[in-house]
């Protein structure tokens, strides 16, 4: 997952002594001359616009010296990429939202030199686009929200300005309801429980996040976390987000010594628990093989509709490859006497 605040763009204006009084959205829209004024009244609507620390209206009149801080989430930038036929698990689609169930090893944004192969691509071809296309075009839907490329599970994308704005807010202050399922290493000591830790990137390595020391900075982040099933070696657990930081769940788990099963940047995908013998090395080999990636699927999500403004739910069940790797466990931890952990 991508942090929700990394969806946004921040600006901050402060307000001339000579500036007569003005429309706030008018005003804005002279300033910031690459948006448009539809774009700053939806901000307004969705209380993203602030003076003086407050939030206001459209019709608000601007004064000399009021300090005003804006939020927009970012528009598509222009770039090309080519509209690409690739399968998409289509859960719920109408004018306003689309619902994706995501496979994993689907990377969602083009990146890095890499503009084939990506959801957006087959976002494209999906709202009927061939060739080479911008992504500033207004019938290619917007992210309102990002989840890891060897992450599986829901996606909602807005089709419109309207719903990107209204769904942003939603994301943005946390009332979304999202529940993953992961296999984790170790035997968890509570049946539920809720892990905190500001989380930042991690000092040494980019590609890696970190909960931080006591009294250095970060962004707040909290995981609630319930029990589903042990196997003695491995526990399959249900994790609500109270907040949306990028990796937070692989993050917070490792930091409290419990990897994700397969997760390779946070050391889940070596032996972490369990015997010394080879059947067991086997074993582990075999539930890598069938799922080489993190054991983490967005399983369900739930926000209030752009439009009908009310609330609406989905749920995705796991992939096979999660299926196939939770059934070897049941069935070994069923067989096997479990051993003293390392």
């Amino acid at each position: 997952m991508i942090d929700e605040q990394e969806l946004f763009e921040h600006f901050h204006i402060t307000v001339d002594k000579g500036q007569s009084p003005l429309r706030i959205d008018k005003f804005l829209a002279s300033k910031l001359e690459a948006t448009s004024r539809n774009r700053i009244q939806l901000a307004a609507e969705s209380q993203y616009i602030l003076v003086n620390g407050t939030p206001v209206k459209n019709n608000y009149k601007v004064r000399p010296l009021d300090d005003i801080r804006i939020m927009l989430p970012y528009e598509k930038r222009e770039f090309k990429l080519i509209a690409e036929d690739i399968p998409l698990d289509i859960v719920f689609e109408d004018p306003d939202i689309l619902v994706i169930n995501k496979p994993a090893s689907l990377t969602v944004h083009p990146g890095h030199g890499n503009y084939t192969g990506t959801l957006l691509n087959a976002l494209a071809w999906h709202f009927g686009e061939r060739g080479t296309v911008n992504t500033d075009d207004s019938r290619m839907g917007v992210l309102v929200h990002r989840i890891d490329k060897d992450t599986s599970g829901l996606l909602v994308v807005a089709k419109s300005e309207e719903a990107q704005f209204r769904l942003a807010r939603q994301f943005f202050d946390h009332s979304v309801d999202r529940v993953y399922h992961a296999l984790v290493w170790g035997d968890m000591e509570d049946d539920e429980g809720t892990i905190k830790g500001n989380i930042a990137r991690h000092p040494s390595d980019r590609l890696r996040f970190s909960v931080c020391a006591e009294g250095k900075t970060g962004k707040h982040a909290v995981t609630h976390y319930r029990v589903l099933e042990r196997f003695g070696y491995v526990t399959l657990v249900e994790c609500r987000l109270e907040t949306g930081r990028t990796h937070q769940i692989r993050v917070h788990m490792e930091h409290a010594g419990h990897p994700l099963f397969g997760d390779a940047r946070y050391g889940g995908d070596r032996i972490r628990k369990g015997t010394r013998f080879t059947k067991y090395k086997q074993f582990i080999d075999n539930c890598f093989e069938i799922m080489p990636r993190q054991a983490l699927h967005a399983m369900t999500l739930g926000f209030v509709h752009p439009r009908s403004r009310e609330k609406i739910d989905f749920r995705a069940p796991l992939p096979e490859d999660f299926e196939k790797v939770l059934e070897k466990w049941r069935k070994y931890a069923i067989s096997s006497q479990f051993s003293e952990d390392f």
